[in-house]
């Protein structure tokens, strides 16, 4: 049987398309409705982990699909901001984020192939890296005047914070794999 966190992990996964669809919808109101499904997303992606902690269901198979399904959903709301916002501040935030995500996951494949995943465990940085990018995300889907005000700066406040973090974690993750990759390198 299924357990609840990884039900929500599988529900997170299957909003992408969703999201992706009504993100390119023609009418006023997708920006409150992808900015909602996101949210939801987010929130699954914390509900899963506490729950499988709370509830004692942690499972390897979730320890693998959970961040897979984060950083789908992120990966997707990068592009299509990118797709509506064509800027270069957008772009280089979207390629940065994305980049980083791509070489620790190979970082991480490559350690636990060797023995030596302990070495890439997800530090506080990330988890504050992850937090900033939901909260940027959120914003600028919303992208909309809030109490007669842009929001729009101020999401990209956020999600250049999250770049910074997430330099930040990835050279965490590369000086902590370093004695290790250095010793193959001989």
């Amino acid at each position: 049987m299924t357990s609840i966190p990884t039900l929500l992990t599988y529900l997170r996964i299957l909003l992408i398309p969703i999201f992706v669809v009504i993100f390119f919808l023609p009418y006023s109101w997708v920006n409150e409705v992808v900015t909602i499904i996101f949210g939801i997303a987010a929130i699954t992606d914390w509900l899963d982990g506490y729950l499988a902690r709370k509830l004692n269901q942690m499972s390897r198979f979730g320890a693998f699909l959970d961040p897979v399904a984060d950083k789908l959903i992120v990966g997707a709301a990068l592009i299509l901001l990118v797709q509506a916002n064509p800027t270069p501040w957008m772009t280089i935030a979207t390629v940065v984020i994305i980049g980083r995500e791509i070489a620790i996951s190979a970082l991480r494949e490559w350690m636990a192939e060797i023995g030596e995943s302990a070495q890439v465990a997800v530090s506080n940085v990330g988890k504050w890296k992850t937090t900033a990018q939901m909260v940027a995300l959120f914003i600028l889907l919303y992208d909309a005047p809030l109490l007669g005000v842009s929001i729009h700066m101020l999401g990209m406040i956020f999600l250049y914070a999250a770049v910074i973090l997430t330099l930040w974690s990835m050279v965490i993750y590369l000086k902590a794999a370093w004695p290790v990759l250095r010793k193959e390198e001989v």
